[in-house]
C-alpha cells in the first residue's frame, strides 16, 4: 500500500495500515494517511491537531451514505420511514458499535483520562468512526472509500430496525402510544442506585404511566436506563394489550371507576410488578 505515509511514524503506519485492511481497503493507493492519522487523534492526545474538524466532515458523510443505500436499497419505503431508519443508522450506539467491530480504540491516540472514562466511551467512537469516514472521503472526495465498508453494516442494522415497531427507539415509541390512545405522557422516575462510574447497572427506572408502573429497566445513564424502563413497556403493550381502533377510544378525562379513560385491565402494571412484562 502506497501513498503519502505519516512521516516519521512507521510504527503507526503500519497499524494505520492493518486498520484499512480490516475494512477491506489493502489495496487503497490513494489514502490521506495524514488525514486518517488525524481522524484517530483524541482531542485530549493534542489540543490543535485532533479528529475534531474530521469528525464534522464525516458526519454529513455517513448520512449520505446511510441515504444512499436506503434509497437503493427500500425505493419504495416513504421517506419519513427511510428517516426514521436513518436516525438509528447514525447514532452514536451503531456507530460505536462499528468502531468495535475494527476495535478502533487501539488505534485511537488519546489521554489516559480519556481512556479511562468509560462513560464517555460510546460517544468517543462514534466521534472517531465519523472522524475516519471523513479522511476516507477527503482521500478522494467520493464515497468509494466509505460505502463498501460501512454498507456491509448498515443493512443488516437497517433490516433490523425496519422489522422493530419501535424503531429501536421506546421512549418515542411509548410516547407516541400513549398520547394516541389516552392523550397523556407516561412519567420517568430514576434513581441511582449504585455509585461506581461505568457500571452498566449504575441507575434504575421506572415508567409510570396513569398510576401503573408499566415497566422497569437498569442502565449505565439515565438515558439508558429510561430506554430500557420503555422497551419493557412498549413491549408488554404490543404483546399483551388489543385496542379498539383511536377514534372509539373514550374520552381520557374520565373519573376513576368508570370504564372510560382507564387502560385495559390486561395491562402490565395494573396489580403486577416489572417481572410480568415482556423482555
Amino acid at each position: 500500500m502506497s501513498g503519502s505515509s505519516v512521516v516519521g511514524y512507521p510504527r503507526r503506519q503500519r497499524d494505520l495500515e492493518r486498520l484499512l485492511d480490516k475494512m477491506g481497503l489493502a489495496d487503497a493507493s490513494d489514502v490521506d494517511w495524514r488525514l486518517l492519522n488525524l481522524a484517530l487523534t483524541h482531542p485530549t492526545a493534542s489540543a490543535e491537531a485532533n479528529y475534531e474538524q474530521l469528525e464534522f466532515v464525516g458526519d454529513a458523510v455517513v448520512r449520505i451514505a446511510a441515504a444512499e443505500l436506503l434509497w437503493e436499497v427500500y425505493p419504495e419505503v416513504p421517506v419519513g420511514e427511510m428517516a426514521a431508519v436513518r436516525s438509528v443508522l447514525v447514532s452514536d450506539r451503531v456507530l460505536a458499535g462499528i468502531a468495535d467491530t475494527y476495535n478502533l480504540e487501539r488505534y485511537l491516540l488519546m489521554a489516559g483520562s480519556a481512556a479511562g472514562d468509560r462513560d464517555g466511551r460510546q460517544s468517543r467512537l462514534a466521534d472517531a468512526l465519523e472522524a475516519v469516514v471523513g479522511a476516507l472521503y477527503l482521500s478522494r472526495h467520493n464515497l468509494q472509500l466509505v460505502r463498501p465498508w460501512l454498507d456491509e453494516h448498515f443493512r443488516p442494522a437497517a433490516e433490523q430496525v425496519r422489522a422493530d415497531p419501535a424503531r429501536q427507539n421506546y421512549k418515542a415509541a411509548l410516547q407516541e402510544w400513549t398520547q394516541a390512545h389516552y392523550k397523556a405522557l407516561p412519567e420517568y422516575r430514576v434513581e441511582e442506585i449504585r455509585k461506581r462510574h461505568g457500571d452498566r447497572e449504575r441507575f434504575m427506572a421506572q415508567v409510570w404511566f396513569m398510576e401503573r408502573c408499566l415497566g422497569t429497566g437498569r442502565g449505565r445513564s439515565r438515558k439508558a436506563a429510561e430506554q430500557a424502563s420503555a422497551r419493557e413497556a412498549f413491549l408488554a403493550l404490543q404483546n399483551l394489550v388489543e385496542l379498539p381502533p383511536i377514534e372509539a377510544m373514550p374520552a381520557p378525562e374520565a373519573t376513576p371507576g368508570d370504564a372510560q379513560g382507564h387502560l385495559p385491565e390486561n395491562l402490565p402494571g395494573n396489580g403486577s410488578n416489572s417481572s410480568d412484562l415482556a423482555e
